[in-house]
């Protein structure tokens, strides 16, 4: 667990909670464009590195997503994979009311109601992956199976092939 006195996220509360280990990685963030630019400000490679979306579906229900940020959801599979007829992305402006994260701090763990969540399959390919940690300039790294334990989540392929 981390013992740095730093600002402590919603997320990495629920991690302590359940006793999944983790570590921290703060920086300084400015600005947020993307998790690439990010990642290369941070020198981490991009299959490690996952960016978290939140979408709606036909039904009205809300769905998480959590893969590489070099990567686009494709959004027939997205959808295929949370038994929904399609899904859209949710408007940069309501993430905030709807997770509690602003766009760039936006994490799957500790959401203010925890949304059916899937992690692309290729973070099982990784023995530590990197998500937000619920704002900007945090970081958490942590083990694939550990993340889709926090939060009840699943894999599946959800982006598009190459």
């Amino acid at each position: 667990m981390s013992k740095d006195k730093r600002q402590k996220t919603n997320a990495m509360r629920i991690l302590d909670k359940k006793k999944i280990p983790y570590k921290v990685n703060y920086y300084q963030c400015d600005e947020f464009i993307d998790g690439m630019h990010i990642a290369d400000k941070l020198s981490q490679p991009y299959e490690i590195s996952f960016k978290t979306l939140v979408t709606k579906g036909k039904s009205g229900e809300h769905f998480v997503f959590c893969l590489p940020v070099d990567k686009e959801i494709d959004m027939k599979k997205a959808a295929k994979a949370v038994g929904e007829k399609s899904i859209e992305m949710v408007h940069v402006k309501d993430i905030k009311d709807l997770t509690g994260y602003i766009r760039g701090g936006c994490t799957a763990i500790g959401m203010k109601k925890q949304f059916a969540t899937v992690v692309d399959i290729s973070a099982l390919n990784y023995d530590e992956i990197i998500v937000s940690g619920g704002a900007l300039g945090i970081q958490l790294m942590l083990s694939p199976s550990d993340l889709l334990k926090a939060v009840n989540g699943k894999t599946a392929e959800i982006t598009f092939e190459e």
